[in-house]
């Protein structure tokens, strides 16, 4: 009895964590942007998560991927990192740090809506109503200040998490042969090389750039892209059910949002409030009805 009770407040301790610092990086990518453009940031992000990675990596004997699954890997890299950093940084530049956390919350249900005709998952009726509820909400980000001005940054944002589903999927069918570190650790060190054709247009501004800039990039690298990931992987593993975990993700837009404002003093805006609202509606009633 009391072994669960210590496992459940260390499953929810690592969850925790995880989604706090998954909202620091919406609010620090922010901050990263005032110094360096978007790939650039993307590419100094993950030298420093694929450096901690390798390091632990060291410490951890994970060995390397047979030859024939780094094909795998380059593809989950490019889709969950090189691609996803890219269009997240692009983003980022027009929307708040809530809006954007709002957004890429719906990577969950995309990532069971694309698991029911890959591999024939079922959803029921209330769980594809559910679907439709948060794609209302992200058509009243997107359209709130009428058809013809779109915010771009919902695009690319929703891009995002389009990108970060088809990498769930990935990661789906990876973990069967490899350990979810190793597989995320490989999956990061592709999406870092594919990520260094930005280095020749990215190391003037690296050179250029201030202190701050640096830590900024370090936090970034270190905190929400490494130490989170494996915190993650052991929530998940010490968990009795995977909504005791997947749960806490609906508190990253709240956590995203007090972050912006006492960091950058950023305020959400109304239509953040009433289309972020109608997504995580969407999403509470998916992960009861799904």
């Amino acid at each position: 009895m009391k072994n669960s009770f210590l496992k459940k407040y260390e499953c929810r301790l690592y969850a925790f964590g995880t989604v706090f610092l998954w909202a620091s990086a919406f609010v620090f990518t922010k901050v990263g942007l005032q110094y360096f453009t978007a790939s650039a940031l993307g590419l100094f992000r993950y030298i420093s998560a694929s450096l901690a990675l390798l390091v632990i990596g060291y410490i951890k004997k994970i060995g390397f991927p047979e030859t024939r699954d780094i094909p795998k890997f380059l593809f989950s890299g490019a889709v969950g990192f090189t691609l996803y950093m890219i269009t997240f940084n692009k983003g980022s530049q027009s929307l708040t740090s809530a809006t954007g956390s709002v957004i890429i919350a719906i990577a969950p249900i995309l990532t069971a809506a694309f698991s029911s005709f890959i591999f024939k998952e079922k959803i029921n009726f209330k769980g594809w109503l559910s679907i439709m509820v948060s794609f209302a909400g992200i058509l009243v980000l997107a359209l709130w200040n009428g058809v013809f001005s779109i915010d771009i940054g919902i695009i690319f944002m929703l891009s995002a998490a389009v990108l970060l589903a088809v990498y769930n999927i990935t990661q789906r069918e990876y973990v069967k042969k490899y350990t979810a570190f190793q597989s995320t650790s490989y999956s990061i060190f592709a999406g870092t090389v594919l990520l260094m054709i930005f280095l020749p247009e990215s190391i003037p501004q690296l050179i250029s750039a201030e202190p701050k800039a640096w830590l900024v990039l370090i936090y970034l690298g270190v905190f929400p892209s490494a130490i989170a990931y494996i915190w993650w992987s052991k929530a998940l593993s010490v968990a009795e059910v995977t909504s005791e975990v997947t749960n806490f993700m609906f508190v990253t837009p709240l956590i995203s949002a007090v972050m912006g404002s006492l960091i950058i003093n950023e305020m959400p805006s109304l239509e953040t409030y009433i289309g972020g609202g109608i997504i995580l509606s969407g999403l509470i009633l998916f992960n009861k009805y799904r």
